[in-house]
C-alpha cells in the first residue's frame, strides 16, 4: 500500500488514508452474507422476530469492532506498558455514552419489546475480585477480550480459535465451581443510581464527574510518561471508508454505547457475551450423560440447557459479532488465517480458560461486566476494571515466556 501526503492520524482516530487497500475477497463477502441471510431466517422461524434483531445488532457489533480494530485487551495492555492512554480514553467516551442512554433507559423502563429493561448490577465480593484479576491475566496471553476474541475470529486471526475454546473450557469449569464462590464473603449489589438515593439523573452526574476525574488522571498519565501513539490503521476516502477503511476510534465509541443502549431496550439486558460459552459448554458435557442442570450455576435456568441456543439471545449475538466481522474483513480483503506458533497457541488457549473461568466469578467479561455493569451504574464495574487492570499488570511479565511481545516505548504501537 502507498500512503498519499493527506493524514488523519490524532489521539482519537489513528487512521491514515492510503492510495490503495487490498482486493475486496469477494467469494467471503457473499458467503458471509448468504450465511447470515440464512441464519437470520432460522432464527425468526425458530424462535421469534426479537431474535433476528438482536442477530443483527450483533452484526453491526461486529462490524464496528473490526473496523476500529476497537480493543479492550490492547488498550490495558497499552496503559499499563508504556502509558498509552487512547484506548481507555475511547473506553470513557463509550461509557459516557452508554450511562447517558441507560439513564434515561433504566429509569423510564423504556423497551421496543415489552422486556423491562433491568441493568448489570451484582454484588461486589471476592468472587469478582478474583475473577476479575484472573480475566485480566488471560486477557493479556489470550491477545484478546471476549469482544476481541470473537471478531477476531471472524477477522481471521487463527489463534484465537484456541482462545475461544479454552474460554468455553474456563467458562464451563466456572459455572461448576460458581457454588463455592459465591458463598464467599460479599458486599451486596451496589447501584450509583438506585442504592445510594440519588437517582438516574443524580447517579449519571456521579458517574460522568467519575469519568471526568479518570480522564484527567489519563492526561496527566500521558503527558508525564509520554507514551508512543497507536499505529494508525490504513483506511480510504469518502462514503468507501464505511465499509473498506478503517473507522476512527472515536466513532466506534460512541457507536458502541448506542447499541449497548439499544441492546437493553430489545432483549430487556445490556449486552453480554460468556454466558453463551458456559451454555455451549454445558450442552455439549451434557449430550456425554453429565448432569449438568444439577450444578448450583444451571438451577432454576434449565430450560437454556433444553432448547435450541439460537433461542439464547447472548448465543446469537455472538453468532453475529463473529459473521459481522468476517464480512468487514472480507471487505477489507483482510481475511488471512496463519500459522499459530507453539508458545502462542498454548498461551491462547491457557489465556481462554482463564477468562472463561474468571467471567463466571466476576458476573461477565469486559462487556457484560466492566462496559454493561458500569453503564448500569453498578459498583462492581468500577472492582472489575481495577483489578482486570492488575491482573494486565501482572500478564506483561509472562506474556514474553510464550513469545508475546509487549509495547515498546520506543516504537508506535498496534
Amino acid at each position: 500500500m502507498s500512503t498519499q501526503n493527506v493524514s488523519h492520524s490524532n489521539t482519537w482516530a489513528p487512521t491514515t488514508e492510503v492510495s490503495s487497500l487490498n482486493p475486496i475477497q469477494k467469494p467471503f463477502v457473499w458467503f458471509g452474507a448468504i450465511l447470515s441471510l440464512m441464519l437470520f431466517i432460522m432464527i425468526v422461524t425458530v424462535t421469534n422476530a426479537t431474535q433476528g434483531v438482536l442477530f443483527i445488532v450483533g452484526i453491526a457489533f461486529g462490524l464496528t469492532l473490526l473496523h476500529a480494530r476497537f480493543g479492550f485487551t490492547s488498550a490495558f495492555r497499552r496503559l499499563m506498558s508504556v502509558g498509552n492512554v487512547q484506548g481507555l480514553q475511547a473506553h470513557l467516551l463509550m461509557l459516557a455514552v452508554a450511562s447517558t442512554f441507560f439513564a434515561i433507559i433504566l429509569s423510564t423502563g423504556f423497551s421496543f419489546t415489552g422486556n423491562s429493561p433491568q441493568g448489570y448490577v451484582f454484588p461486589v465480593g471476592l468472587s469478582v475480585v478474583f475473577g476479575s484479576f484472573l480475566f485480566g491475566i488471560g486477557m493479556q496471553l489470550g491477545s484478546g477480550c471476549a469482544s476481541g476474541t470473537l471478531y477476531t475470529v471472524g477477522g481471521g486471526k487463527s489463534s484465537m480459535i484456541l482462545t475461544l475454546l479454552g474460554f468455553i473450557g474456563g467458562s464451563v469449569l466456572g459455572a461448576y465451581h460458581i457454588g463455592f464462590w459465591r458463598g464467599l464473603p460479599s458486599l451486596p449489589a451496589i447501584s450509583l443510581a438506585e442504592s445510594t438515593g440519588f437517582g438516574y439523573f443524580g447517579g449519571w452526574i456521579v458517574q460522568i464527574a467519575v469519568f471526568l476525574g479518570i480522564y484527567g488522571i489519563t492526561v496527566k498519565i500521558a503527558k508525564r510518561k509520554n507514551p508512543p501513539k497507536m499505529a494508525p490503521l490504513a483506511t480510504t476516502s469518502g462514503l468507501k471508508r464505511l465499509w473498506r477503511g478503517a473507522w476512527p476510534l472515536l466513532l466506534a465509541a460512541v457507536i458502541l454505547g448506542l447499541l449497548n443502549a439499544l441492546t437493553l431496550t430489545i432483549r430487556g439486558n445490556p449486552w453480554g457475551i460468556t454466558s453463551a460459552f458456559a451454555l455451549w459448554g454445558s450442552k455439549f458435557l451434557q449430550t456425554f450423560g453429565v448432569d449438568v442442570a444439577s450444578w448450583t450455576y444451571w438451577q432454576g435456568n434449565t430450560t437454556a440447557l433444553n432448547q435450541t441456543v439460537l433461542a439464547d439471545s447472548t448465543s446469537v449475538m455472538n453468532f453475529g459479532i463473529i459473521l459481522g466481522a468476517f464480512i468487514a474483513a472480507s471487505f477489507q480483503g483482510n481475511f488471512k488465517p496463519g500459522k499459530i506458533k507453539p508458545g502462542i497457541g498454548i498461551a491462547s488457549i491457557f489465556g481462554g480458560a482463564l477468562m472463561g473461568y474468571g467471567a463466571r466469578l466476576a458476573f461477565g467479561c469486559n462487556i457484560g461486566a466492566y462496559f454493561g455493569g458500569i453503564a448500569s451504574f453498578s459498583l462492581h464495574g468500577y472492582v472489575w476494571m481495577i483489578m482486570a487492570l492488575l491482573g494486565t499488570g501482572l500478564a506483561l511479565f509472562i506474556r514474553p515466556l510464550f513469545g508475546l511481545k509487549n509495547p515498546s516505548p520506543k516504537d508506535s504501537i498496534c
